[in-house]
C-alpha cells in the first residue's frame, strides 16, 4: 500500500448498541479486538508516511446459544476515520462498514451461537472488519493514490550507494 505505515490505532465501543437478541460483550473487549485485528492486517505495512485509523463500533449482534427457531448471524457496524499524522489532515472521515460473520457449514443450520463461543465471535468480526478496512485502503490507494510518495517529506535513499565526491 504505497507509503502507508500505521502509527496508532484509536478505537472507541462504549457508545456502541447492542443488538435485540445478542450476548453481551463490553466495550473494552471490542476496543481489544478491533485494535489486535487492525495492527495484524495494517500493522506489517513499513512505509514512509504515518498514518491513524480512528474506529467507533456502532453497533454489533453476537449470535447467542440455545436460540433454535431464529439463527442469527452475528455482526458489526463501524465507522473508521483515516488521519495523515504527517500533513495534519484527515482523508475519510466516518466511513462506514457493516460485516457479517462468516457461515460454516456448522453454522449455517444452527446459528454461530450454538458452536461458537462469544470470543470467537467476536474476534470473528474484528478481523472481518480489519479486512473490509485493509481491501478499502488498497483500492483508494489504487484509485486515488493515497499514500503515493509525497516529494515534500525526505524519504530514504532508493539505493544503498552513496558517492561522496560525484566529479572525480
Amino acid at each position: 500500500m504505497g507509503e502507508f505505515r500505521l502509527v496508532k490505532i484509536v478505537s472507541f465501543a462504549d457508545k456502541a448498541k447492542k443488538g435485540p437478541i445478542s450476548r453481551d460483550a463490553t466495550s473494552q473487549e471490542w476496543t481489544d479486538a478491533l485494535e489486535k485485528a487492525i495492527d495484524i492486517r495494517l500493522g506489517r505495512y513499513e512505509g514512509s508516511q504515518r498514518y491513524i485509523i480512528g474506529i467507533s463500533l456502532e453497533g454489533y449482534m453476537l449470535g447467542p446459544p440455545g436460540i433454535v427457531v431464529y439463527n442469527p448471524r452475528s455482526a458489526a457496524i463501524v465507522l473508521v476515520n483515516v488521519y495523515d499524522y504527517d500533513t495534519k489532515e484527515f482523508l475519510a472521515k466516518q466511513k462506514q462498514f457493516t460485516v457479517l460473520e462468516d457461515t460454516t457449514k456448522e453454522t449455517a443450520l444452527i446459528g454461530s451461537g450454538r458452536v461458537r463461543t462469544k470470543e470467537e465471535q467476536l474476534n470473528g468480526l474484528a478481523l472481518k472488519v480489519a479486512d473490509e478496512i485493509e481491501e478499502w485502503l488498497a483500492e483508494e490507494h489504487k484509485d486515488n493514490g493515497w499514500f503515493d510518495r509525497r516529494p515534500d517529506l525526505n524519504q530514504p535513499l532508493e539505493s544503498g550507494a552513496v558517492t561522496q565526491n560525484p566529479a572525480s
